[in-house]
């Protein structure tokens, strides 16, 4: 039986998971360790490297491809989050904070 959850809680049983595998660290069995192991510059670069998969997929119009590849970047993020001790509560709420802009006032407002 599938059970359909809401894209946050996928997110935070995400999180939570990225967090066990960093303090566990079984790096031969453990593809998350063993990029929290090669730190946060290679874990940006795989983001990177998702990112580029997923705008490709896009391009050609496959909705396939693309969940797949958004997939593999909403994963690669959260790992990057994590290793530079960021939440996705912190996320949310900077999501939140920006509500209260349009986003033409808040981009030039950086």
């Amino acid at each position: 039986m599938t059970v359909k959850q809401n894209l946050g809680s996928n997110l935070e049983s995400l999180h939570k998971t990225i967090n066990e595998r960093k303090t566990v660290g079984n790096l031969e069995g453990s593809y998350t360790a063993k990029i929290l192991n090669k730190g946060s510059d290679y874990i940006a670069q795989k983001v990177g490297e998702e990112a580029v998969e997923m705008i490709i997929a896009a391009t050609k119009r496959s909705k396939d491809e693309t969940i797949s590849e958004s997939a593999d970047v909403l994963y690669h993020m959260m790992v990057l989050w994590v290793s530079l001790g960021i939440s996705p509560l912190e996320v949310s709420e900077e999501l939140e904070n920006r509500k209260a802009y349009s986003g033409i006032e808040e981009k030039n407002s950086r």
